[in-house]
């Protein structure tokens, strides 16, 4: 465990942190729009809150630290290890950053920037030559960055879930979901019975096993 004076107050780590995956994400996604800098932003927002807690200052651990110490005795929570809560609620508290939930966070992480990147390859090239894009990603989702930023945030949550990226979370994934609906009001009306036709055809975040494992292509 570390001690509590260098587990948090670290906020040249806050700021570190916070440019480094806002800048990674901005290369995977490159925001164009007013709708992609508004997703952009939001998701923003949820990293500076999360690693505002994660080296700054533990908000979450403080509001709970009665009930935490009551139930988990002998622990100190203001360490860093501490703040991997998953991890150390179930017991894996030897090296949280080897447990189950941190080592999902990274696939949940990983899985999600590489979607929103090869989504953004796909649709500039079609927005570029002024096509509907429904090959490569899209044949498997209709808005797989906007499903990319969501397994971002979930993979965040398993390893530093704090109270107020879990808050967040519900509200920035309805906002996600409201974006996508517009930007299919927008495609129906410059592409129209096309993209019905795909709308039909693909689903919208969650995609079918069937086609993930059947190998089966969509024009």
């Amino acid at each position: 465990m570390h001690d509590n004076a260098s587990a948090y107050g670290l906020w040249s780590m806050v700021l570190l942190n916070s440019a480094i995956f806002i800048f990674f994400a901005f290369t995977f996604f490159k925001p164009a729009t007013r709708r992609d800098w508004r997703s952009f932003g939001a998701f923003s927002a949820f990293l500076v809150a999360l690693f505002a807690e994660m080296y700054g200052f533990p908000l979450t651990i403080y509001l709970m630290s009665g009930w935490l110490q009551s139930r988990y005795p002998g622990i100190d929570w203001f360490s860093h290890d501490a703040g991997h809560l998953l991890e150390t609620l179930f017991g894996f508290r030897a090296n949280p950053h080897s447990g189950p939930f941190h080592l999902l966070s990274f696939a949940f992480i990983g899985i999600g920037f590489m979607v929103i990147g090869v989504g953004w390859k796909v649709l500039y090239q079609a927005q570029r030559e002024g096509r509907l894009v429904t090959s490569g990603i899209y044949a498997y989702v209709r808005h797989p960055q906007y499903v990319g930023f969501i397994l971002v945030m979930l993979g965040f949550l398993l390893q530093w879930p704090t109270l107020l990226t879990l808050a967040m979370f519900p509200v920035l994934t309805v906002m996600y979901v409201r974006l996508a609906r517009s930007e299919e009001r927008d495609a129906l009306a410059t592409f129209g019975a096309a993209y019905e036709q795909y709308m039909h055809r693909v689903p919208g975040f969650i995609p079918r096993l069937s086609d993930i494992f059947g190998g089966r292509q969509h024009g």
